[in-house]
């Protein structure tokens, strides 16, 4: 008794405190030998670990960003120390990058907001959309977004990276699709790019099985196991717990890999206030299947969005599109896609050395594109011509569809990561220690599949290489904690599931999906348009359903509701989504 009511009293006497970016964090000498007596006891059994953790959690000091960051000086940033691990305090503690956009009408609480990944920065998303979301969720909430465990620089433990320098990296890589991607054409069924793949099964599985060594025995490896899901989940609750007292509930928005954090967190912690699920991974899938084969559930819709993308720029015709020709249809400009494709995959099969611009390249570069339809515009004008004209270099010859663009734009703009810096791991290391044990899946096994998604499901994506999903079944670590189910547990609250009609990362089926299992627990709503998450394309209607659920709880009656893109977005000059979808080839604008 004696020891447990010292031990309060030391829990009473000091709590940890959060700061701006720029001043650094010191512990006080009372503070360290709490968190020993504190670790002490629960090895003995007085007081669980958990509440360890949560004895450092109490204050969150707003200030100032650091200018040197480049961040509005209208917002407010912090730092927050948490427990590496909830379920352990002994191993140490994290310290969490925070941002926060004040509320500009009555205050009511705060709204957390996580824009996916895993390994996207919160700081930098609230530092450019900050006036976008306070307006869209009514203004009555401060909006705060983190960088989570795992990313960025700002947060400790931050990036993953497995290799000290470029030149390790690129001598690490050379002469693997690592670099170059992988070579195809149509949909993958020539034998000789299938075997050409498959023969290098054997190199590729030694690569990433030493890639995960690599990444294990870096001195971000000893952080491996705590930048998990889980983890973050908890952080947000004892962020909620330091900014809107202990136990309030829990608003938050999650975008994509976000809605997962958000699938976890409901169904761990069931402490939902306003929760918004965005572009949703399929929490079910994720908990029981193998990610590295199960990704091409997740591209059902790549050919779909492709299909939007080629279609406005026939619409917009050659005076505004550069891939389109003169009066070409939406299939003759995707013809001049493929032709491009083609050429570049020859010559990179002909080359005997490296080939700057492979189809590989070109396919990998364009997939992350046609997430936004925002962009699909400099895509085409600025992006493609570039690899028009990187591709001619290489063989001499003009291009269909594209003989009058001129280019400007130096190539070096497009080329292959090993000419920028060396790229943190984070993304596989959070989605890898997510995911399942590891299986027997082999390298082998993931290649065939690729090609039988790129046969069946998406010709233009499946083969688009590297993808982090690729990582985890040689990957060596798995999160201290990991939730696998079940996903439908009683919620305080009703959620809102967000899903777009084509979306090339996160389809609507999942969507769909989430909001079955969850039952009355959540109400579901279509946004008409191509793209990944609602930011894909501005809508009024979207936001009008966004801005009522979080002012006063108001939920559609049902998961029918459908809303469409404004009508003055237009993703090239005088094309509107409306537009296109009433012009796909396949007629396949609605489901």
């Amino acid at each position: 008794m004696f020891l447990t009511a010292l031990l309060v009293l030391s829990l009473r006497l000091v709590s940890g405190t959060s700061v701006a970016y720029n001043t650094p964090r010191r512990w006080s000498r009372d503070h360290v030998w709490t968190q020993l007596l504190c670790s002490s006891f629960a090895n003995r059994g007085f007081v669980s670990h958990l509440q360890c953790s949560n004895a450092n959690t109490s204050v969150i000091q707003w200030g100032p960003c650091d200018t040197n960051l480049g961040i509005d000086p209208s917002l407010s940033c912090a730092s927050f120390v948490v427990p590496l691990d909830y379920h352990n305090a002994s191993v140490g503690t994290a310290k969490l990058a925070l941002i926060k956009a004040n509320a500009t009408a009555t205050r009511r609480g705060t709204m957390f907001l996580n824009p996916g990944g895993p390994g996207a920065s919160g700081i930098q998303t609230i530092n450019s959309t900050s006036a976008t979301v306070l307006n869209i969720t009514g203004g009555e909430y401060d909006i705060v977004s983190w960088d989570p465990r795992g990313v960025g620089s700002l947060t400790v433990p931050g990036d993953v990276h497995c290799f000290d320098g470029l030149d390790e990296y690129n001598a690490f890589w050379n002469g693997t699709i690592e670099l170059n991607g992988i070579e195809m054409t149509g949909n993958f069924t020539n034998q000789t790019d299938i075997d050409r793949l498959m023969s290098q099964a054997p190199l590729m599985q030694n690569k990433y099985e030493e890639l995960g060594q690599r990444c294990l025995n870096h001195s971000d490896g000893q952080f491996l196991q705590y930048v998990g899901t889980a983890a973050t989940a908890r952080d947000m609750v004892a962020m909620a717990d330091a900014l809107d007292g202990a136990g309030a509930p829990v608003n938050y928005w999650g975008q994509s890999y976000g809605t997962l954090i958000g699938s976890w967190f409901i169904n761990i912690v069931q402490r939902v206030g306003h929760v918004i699920l965005d572009g949703v991974v399929d929490p079910v899938g994720f908990a029981t299947e193998e990610i590295a084969l199960a990704w091409s559930t997740q591209i059902v819709d790549d050919d779909h969005a492709f299909e939007g993308f080629y279609t406005g720029c026939a619409l917009a015709g050659s005076e505004h599109c550069a891939i389109a020709a003169a009066g070409q249809s939406p299939l003759e400009v995707n013809d001049n896609i493929q032709a491009l494709l083609q050429t570049a995959h020859d010559v990179t099969i002909r080359g005997s050395g490296s080939v700057p611009v492979t189809s590989g390249i070109i396919r990998s570069t364009l997939r992350p594109e046609i997430y936004f339809p925002t962009g699909w515009a400099d895509v085409a004008n600025t992006q493609w011509p570039i690899f028009v004209q990187g591709v001619q270099q290489e063989t001499g010859v003009t291009t269909n569809g594209t003989e009058n663009v001129s280019v400007s734009t130096p190539r070096s703009s497009f080329t292959r990561r090993a000419e920028q810096d060396t790229p943190p791991y984070s993304t596989q290391a959070i989605l890898c220690g997510d995911s399942i044990d590891l299986t027997n899946t082999s390298m082998s096994d993931v290649f065939q599949n690729i090609i039988t998604t790129a046969q069946n499901t998406s010709h233009m994506f499946a083969a688009a290489w590297p993808l982090a999903p690729y990582y985890c079944a040689t990957w060596p670590v798995r999160a201290v904690e990991r939730y696998q189910g079940p996903f439908n547990n009683t919620l305080a609250n009703p959620i809102l599931i967000i899903g777009n009609t084509f979306d090339p990362a996160t389809p609507f089926a999942s969507a769909k999906k989430l909001s079955e299992v969850l039952g009355d627990q959540a109400r579901l709503v279509r946004l008409n348009t191509f793209g990944h998450t609602s930011s894909a394309a501005p809508s009024q209607c979207i936001n009008g359903i966004i801005r009522a659920y979080m002012t006063n709880g108001t939920l559609p009656v049902d998961n029918n509701g459908i809303c469409e893109v404004d009508l003055d977005f237009e993703i090239f000059t005088g094309v509107t989504i409306e537009r296109t979808m009433a012009n796909l080839p396949d007629h396949s604008g609605t489901l």
